[in-house]
């Protein structure tokens, strides 16, 4: 895995030529959630990301520059369909930023995500300078990331920029004792960051579904629980390198046979807290109390934290108090705190603590493979623009 810090040659936007007069092409990550309202009319939701590439906008409006962003939203499957068109987008976007034209969905043309050069040739026709600003699909080798870099002089924007500074910082000076926080559903997903933070973390915890894994691959009976066993040995494994510095649940909300999952108080079931195993026919739903308790604690001692993945199925309001304990201890934490994007900010907005945290990444699945590997596509293409340092 590199070790080379995550800026390191890449072109920032004081790299690039003067943009007076230019036209300038942005990259953002504009895949914002809608509404649609009691008029039938479609609106963003949450507008987080669109502010977030606000401070690259105008940095380059007040320079001069004539700014046309672009952006995929959903995954349409390579074609034109109607409810993934960026119009609510664009109308927001005209809102916080005036003056500034967003083109339609990259997704809608297949090349996008074939990475085809006569797909990145349309798309920086007209276009004088390139600025990735779009950390949350930099993790991609689709066309609008790796292409545009090795045609125009190109630029990391404000908000990939400070992606990297912080979750960089992570892999080569966080201060400790380090504390890593991993939940969500899937082992697989995440048995690669897991070794990669292995190598950095004084502590690391591992909730949410993926943690039935490890506990089987310990000899506990986990019920019917989410179990994938084919990572069973892996997590073995993870487990036995990692010894005390491990923390696994002590104890687990599960819900009984024929119980069901729902927003809103729509779920139905029993639901009862097993202290280590689960009961045959039970499913695993949340963390426990002792074990939210132990999981705050942890953080409440850590100099740093990253959080990546919420400890239950905080959807059904049953089933949320694990992945509260974790985001109100990262609150009170002393510790500088990081959110590694994806459910895990959506947790926190839902649970009213957004803006709370040092630091919430706008990218999941980016953040993860930048932790995991050191490095993204789109960060490999911007260290080969013309402008980048070194290069010249």
């Amino acid at each position: 895995m590199s070790r080379r810090a995550p800026l390191s040659g890449i072109p920032l936007l004081e790299d690039l030529p003067d943009p007076g007069g230019r036209n300038v092409l942005v990259r953002a990550d504009f895949n914002v959630p809608l509404t649609t309202g009691a008029d039938g009319a479609r609106r963003v939701s949450d507008d987080f990301r669109i502010r977030a590439t606000l401070p690259t906008i105008e940095w380059l409006t007040g320079h001069g520059a004539r700014v046309t962003a672009c952006t995929h939203l959903g995954r349409p499957k390579g074609a034109p369909d109607p409810r993934y068109d960026v119009a609510p987008v664009r109308a927001r976007l005209a809102e916080l930023a005036p003056g500034v034209e967003l083109e339609e969905n990259l997704r809608f043309d297949p090349g996008e995500e074939a990475d085809d050069p006569a797909f990145v040739d349309r798309l920086v026709e007209g276009f004088d300078l390139y600025v990735n600003d779009a950390f949350g699909a930099s993790h991609r080798a689709h066309a609008s990331i790796v292409g545009p870099p090795g045609r125009l002089p190109s630029a990391a924007g404000r908000l990939l920029q400070r992606e990297l500074e912080v979750l960089g910082g992570l892999l080569t000076e966080a201060k400790r004792p380090f504390v890593a926080v991993v939940g969500g559903a899937k082992v697989a997903d995440k048995i690669g960051v897991l070794r990669a933070l292995l190598d950095r973390v004084d502590r690391l915890v591992v909730g949410g579904a993926m943690a039935f894994t490890f506990l089987v691959a310990a000899g506990l009976e986990v019920g019917v629980s989410l179990v994938d066993g084919e990572m069973v040995e892996a997590c073995r494994e993870l487990a036995d390198e990692a010894g005390e510095r491990l923390l696994l649940p002590c104890d687990t909300v599960a819900l009984g046979p024929g119980g069901t999952l729902g927003d809103d108080g729509q779920g139905s079931g029993e639901v009862q807290v097993f202290a280590g195993a689960v009961a045959s026919g039970w499913k695993g739903v949340d963390i426990g109390p002792e074990t939210a308790r132990r999981f705050a604690h942890e953080l409440g001692a850590a100099a740093t934290v990253l959080w990546n993945g919420p400890m239950g199925v905080f959807e059904d309001r049953r089933f949320e108090a694990g992945t509260l304990a974790v985001a109100e201890a990262m609150v009170h934490s002393k510790a500088f705190t990081v959110v590694g994007g994806g459910d895990s900010a959506a947790a926190l907005d839902r649970l009213g603590l957004a803006g709370q945290v040092g630091f919430v990444s706008t990218g999941g699945g980016a953040a993860l493979e930048l932790l995991e590997k050191g490095d993204l596509p789109g960060l490999e293409a911007l260290r080969r623009a013309s402008n980048a340092p070194g290069s010249r």
